[in-house]
């Protein structure tokens, strides 16, 4: 079906184009980003999908040419040439667009001529980075499951019997002589040691979420206020905030966690760093308003709107490719003296309100993203 669509969208172009209303409301009405370009790069003609995967409006787009938004090295120039050339359709897979006004990767790019047009090509953009963050959701929620399990079994198995052991050893302390005394307080320091673990597991238990709407501003607000005065004070802080973002539906302190130990991971990664990055360390916090990304609820055959985005990005050292699809699996971390529950913690969080994070890290950058539901009443709206 999704192919058959796409041979028809240079006709339906071609049509908007002269001025066809019918067919300028099809174009309109597509999911799928497309734009077409004259001979020269400049936009002739972008769908409001493309606007928001483009981040730039209509009007916007009408005063440009693509290379003030994609670098003029980027492969996205050769398949225009290509296309222009040989007058074929050519479709390039797992592209990146990257620049201060753009950023997305592993996305699918399709040009075709427009015969009617000469020079114009027609452009459709899939991105295939939701999928592969679906992909890893599943993951994520396998882990979370995994890790409750565990901290059950240490809740049950572990605690009751350290407690007896620590009491051993406090009273071994009152009776024995200098030299094994020191020995009882070892014993007694690790007990606490391996019982203040169990406690950091327990927070993995299964709860419900008590929910209420939350203004995820102020949640950023709060943990950027709490970041300048501790851990973060020497780095600068970009907020790009969406003004008319709709309230979440979530637990507010468990959204604080969230978001504490997402700017708190980019804050070390950058402190990681043997040179400053260029310009200093910097940590932007960005909400948007997302269609299109839905998640199946367990359970039922509904389907939940998760159109509110948080972003928070990094100029860090990026991630290693060997442990970026294990990110949120518990105790994977990059850090000798990171424990690797963190970001566990943040996928179990965000999988109970039902939404989904991806990161996405490469040399000099970090962003995650967390997409989250919002309140049913504003759906309602």
């Amino acid at each position: 079906m999704r192919g058959a669509l796409a041979r028809r969208l240079p006709d339906a172009a071609r049509r908007a184009i002269s001025g066809a209303p019918d067919a300028a409301a099809q174009l309109a009405a597509l999911p799928l980003p497309v734009i077409v370009l004259d001979a020269a790069d400049r936009f002739r003609s972008v769908n409001p999908a493309a606007e928001v995967f483009l981040g730039i409006s209509a009007a916007q787009a009408a005063a440009m040419r693509l290379n003030e938004l994609v670098p003029p090295d980027n492969p996205i120039f050769e398949l225009l040439h290509q296309v222009r050339t040989a007058e074929v359709t050519v479709c390039e897979h797992d592209l990146t667009l990257e620049s201060p006004r753009l950023s997305r990767s592993g996305v699918t790019v399709q040009g075709a001529v427009l015969a009617d047009v000469p020079g114009a090509v027609l452009l459709t953009f899939q991105d295939a980075s939701a999928v592969r963050a679906l992909d890893r959701q599943l993951a994520f929620r396998s882990a979370a499951r995994s890790v409750s399990g565990m901290a059950a079994v240490l809740a049950h198995e572990v605690k009751n019997p350290l407690s007896g052991i620590r009491g051993a050893a406090q009273l071994l302390e009152a009776t024995v002589g200098e030299d094994d005394r020191e020995l009882a307080v070892l014993i007694r320091e690790e007990a606490d040691r391996i019982r203040a673990l169990v406690e950091r597991m327990e927070v993995f238990g299964e709860r419900p979420v008590e929910r209420a709407p939350v203004n995820i501003h102020r949640v950023l607000e709060h943990v950027r206020r709490l970041a300048q005065s501790g851990f973060a004070a020497d780095i600068r802080f970009v907020e790009v905030y969406d003004p008319s973002l709709p309230a979440v539906w979530g637990n507010r302190d468990q959204l604080v966690q969230v978001v504490l130990n997402l700017v708190k991971n980019a804050a070390e990664a950058i402190g990681s760093m043997a040179e400053a990055p260029s310009g200093g360390g910097e940590i932007v916090l960005r909400t948007a308003f997302q269609h299109g990304v839905r998640l199946a609820v367990p359970g039922s055959e509904a389907r939940q709107h998760l159109p509110l985005v948080v972003e928070v990005r990094d100029n860090g050292p990026g991630i290693a490719p060997d442990i970026e699809s294990q990110l949120f699996d518990p105790f994977v971390t990059s850090r000798p003296s990171g424990s690797g529950l963190g970001l566990a913690l943040v996928a179990k969080i965000v999988t109970e309100h039902g939404g989904l994070i991806a990161v996405d890290g490469r040399p000099g950058r970090c962003e995650f993203r967390v997409h989250l539901p919002m309140h049913p009443g504003e759906a309602a709206a």
